[in-house]
């Protein structure tokens, strides 16, 4: 079991890491982590059904403002003028702060679905997560 966690974990980073991948593994990614966040958090039928369409859409958005940044500094030159390494300076201002926007508003709606409790625990979730992410790699390469 904990070999088969290793492959799947290995797989969400490639996902989460912009590689492409199959849809079916993201599939069995994100159903990695919908199960270990719901596990973690003890969400019950009911918090679940409202939890997730919220949570995905905070996440949607945020990749969506990272993609837009990645975007525009991939298109930048390797050798930018001042002022165009201003304006990327500015966007990524501008996307960390939307960021931290978009974290508290959408942490909000969490908490009025699940408690303050869970929505701390959702953090450490995440976490702990990543770090399993990390940890499952660091041991494919060895």
């Amino acid at each position: 079991m904990k070999h088969l966690f290793k492959i799947l974990i290995f797989n969400c980073l490639i996902v989460y890491s912009g590689y492409s991948v199959a849809q079916g593994d993201k599939d069995k990614v994100e159903a990695i982590r919908y199960n270990f966040i719901n596990e973690k958090l003890k969400l019950t039928t009911n918090e679940s059904e409202k939890f997730w369409p919220v949570y995905n859409e905070y996440n949607d958005k945020v990749k969506a403002l990272r993609k837009n940044l990645r975007q525009s500094l991939k298109k930048a030159s390797e050798d930018p003028s001042e002022t165009e390494a201003e304006e990327l300076y500015q966007l990524d201002i501008k996307t960390k702060q939307a960021e931290a926007e978009l974290y508290k508003e959408y942490r909000g709606k969490i908490k009025i679905i699940i408690g303050a409790k869970k929505t701390m625990k959702l953090r450490s979730a995440e976490e702990e997560f990543k770090r399993k992410v990390m940890e499952a790699i660091k041991d494919k390469d060895d």
